[in-house]
């Protein structure tokens, strides 16, 4: 028996019993990871783990002894199997935990290909979780072929790796321009340069027909009809919000989980945060894959357990870390209708705003520390300065939060 019983042991989950225990719950809390290892950030295993600058107990978002120390019963490598909603049960392999409450952060799952065009072969990888970084990370040997499938943030960060390490790296992408979905024409134009000058071949308006290989990939058949030879492959095609055990409890789905303003599901016992949960927002059902959502949302939803009664109102920030550009972005860019470039500093460093109208809705800051901070606090306090004084290079961004 557990007050609180939470399934899903990564950032949302561990945010979440933290803020319970530090808000002064003390009732008891079991935490079910279906991973052997402990709570651990995901980001830098695209990046700084991948490239063998991050060791693995820097990647654990608290030290083990710390759930002992505060009262939490961690199930690890031991995935959910199901809930049973009327008896207020979890079950696990062989035993069943009962709850008085049930928060579910089981975050997503990447997409992976269709084993009808090579998705089995040996040598194809994703990138979602340690063991995932583990398998990759022998292949990273310099001069070693990559075909990454995708050209979004992973796919790029992937490459940004593979480049640095020697590879030789192609990325596909089957959209008009890498980063089609999250960004606009001017960040992809910028992270296009970026990547070609450091040898990485970007195809865009290509998809895959097919991976080649007997049991190991050795190379692809892409849509234009041309072949390419690979070592191994990286697919980065998005990702998709784990809502198997909601669904199958009967909870209502809507692009994840779908939970009221504070955070319940359509099961009052039941709460949800992260990656797996879609929410109101400015009338629409929104669901943001981030790890700062992940830990605001999971905040909010410790408070509304314990009966704070807030919606979750989410303040959105995002960055990617690729060669030697740091890109932050801050807001949401949904339905923006313009984008005004400020220049950079530098040829390594510019800011992207998206407007909707005379609206400051979101920016893109590459290498412009300054220029994310401005934005973000703008957009956060709903002002909108002038698209002409952000254009303007003589302009000091400060002055724009005056």
């Amino acid at each position: 028996m557990a007050d609180i019983v939470v399934i899903g042991a990564g950032q949302a989950g561990a945010s979440l019993i933290a803020r319970l225990r530090k808000d002064g719950f003390d009732g008891s809390i079991a935490l079910i990871g279906e991973e052997p290892s402990p709570p651990y950030q995901r980001p830098p295993l695209s990046k700084a783990y991948l490239l063998g600058e991050m060791e693995l107990e820097r990647l654990y978002l608290r030290p083990h002894h710390y759930y002992q120390e505060v009262g939490v019963d961690l199930r690890l490598g031991q995935p959910a199997q199901r809930i049973d909603r009327d008896a207020r049960l979890v079950h696990l392999d062989g035993e069943a935990i009962s709850y008085d409450t049930l928060v579910l952060t089981t975050g997503s799952v990447p997409r992976r290909l269709p084993d009808a065009i090579g998705g089995d072969l040996d040598g194809v990888h994703v990138v979602r979780d340690l063991a995932d970084a583990d398998a990759m990370g022998p292949r990273f040997g310099s001069g070693a072929r990559v075909l990454i499938v995708g050209g979004g943030y992973i796919g790029l960060e992937a490459a940004a790796v593979a480049a640095r390490k020697g590879l030789q790296v192609t990325v596909i992408e089957m959209s008009e321009r890498i980063l089609q979905r999250v960004a606009a024409p001017e960040t992809s134009d910028f992270f296009r340069a970026l990547h070609r000058a450091h040898g990485v071949d970007i195809r865009e308006g290509v998809g895959l027909e097919r991976l080649l290989g007997e049991g190991h990939v050795t190379g692809a058949l892409l849509s234009d009809g041309t072949r390419i030879e690979a070592d191994f492959v990286i697919v980065g095609v998005g990702i998709a919000p784990c809502t198997g055990l909601a669904e199958a409890a009967g909870l209502e789905i809507d692009n994840g989980i779908k939970v009221d303003a504070e955070g319940r599901t359509s099961d009052p016992a039941i709460w949800a945060a992260g990656d797996c949960a879609s929410f109101p927002y400015n009338g629409v059902r929104l669901r943001l894959e981030s790890v700062p959502n992940a830990i605001d949302m999971a905040e909010c939803v410790a408070g509304n357990i314990m009966g704070a009664g807030k919606g979750y109102v989410p303040q959105p920030w995002f960055w990617s870390d690729q060669y030697d550009v740091k890109l932050q972005m801050a807001g949401l860019n949904l339905g923006y209708d313009r984008v005004v470039s400020r220049p950079g500093s530098d040829a390594r460093s510019a800011s992207f705003w998206y407007y909707r109208g005379d609206d400051l809705l979101a920016v893109d800051a590459m290498n412009e520390p300054r220029a994310y901070m401005v934005g973000k606090r703008l957009i956060d306090a709903g002002k909108s300065p002038p698209a002409a004084a952000v254009a303007d290079p003589g302009t000091d961004l400060k002055s724009l939060l005056r």
